[in-house]
């Protein structure tokens, strides 16, 4: 889309009607993918902030359903449909309180995560946010010190998540196993249900 059809799409009467409706049709429904369709469309298109809070806030209870059923029957998150959904939540809700200094929650999230889904890929990379967020580190700064943005993912899969670093990702680990253990340590209990490996 470029300009002129985003402010025709922002300033269209039908389409806006279209998409409240369609917007609570599938808060009603606890539909998680059409909830994020409109999402990404409501913030492409800019439109009003409270709504797209209301509307994320709706994605969150969902997700927090769809997590804890997994939990309590002790399967992992796999990279598809409403699970994969469900990390991207989770995932986002992680940065954007990391971006806002909250460690604390950020890390109970991220560790949650980490120890919830059938992906080692992501797991590990999930495990480098936990130990940068370990030592406290401004998320902006990480951001620029550390993430290879020259180096997009290129699996479609991986595309809402930071995956690229610049740094080896075993090594910093391996190098890093104090705070990992100090974290894996202090928020066991959010998934004593589940094996720490």
């Amino acid at each position: 889309m470029n300009k002129d059809d985003l402010n025709e799409a922002r300033t269209n009467p039908d389409f806006l009607i279209y998409l409240e409706a369609a917007m609570q049709n599938s808060i009603k429904n606890q539909n998680i993918e059409m909830m994020y369709e409109i999402l990404d469309t409501m913030l492409v298109l800019d439109l009003q902030e409270d709504k797209i809070d209301r509307l994320y806030d709706e994605i969150l209870k969902v997700a927090s359903l769809n997590l804890e059923e997994k939990l309590k029957k002790n399967e992992l998150l796999k990279l598809e449909k409403n699970d994969f959904l469900t990390i991207r939540a989770f995932y986002e809700l992680a940065i954007e309180k990391w971006s806002n200094s909250d460690f604390e929650l950020s890390k109970a999230l991220f560790f949650t995560l980490a120890n919830s889904i059938d992906d080692n890929f992501l797991r590990k990379n999930m495990e480098v946010l936990l130990v940068n967020l370990s030592k406290e580190l401004d998320f902006e700064y990480f951001y620029e010190e550390f993430v290879d943005k020259n180096e997009l993912e290129a699996k479609e899969e991986y595309g809402y998540f930071i995956t690229s670093f610049n740094f080896e990702v075993d090594d910093f680990l391996e190098n890093n196993q104090e705070f990992l253990k100090k974290e894996y340590e202090n928020l066991k209990h959010l998934i004593e249900k589940k094996e720490i490996n």
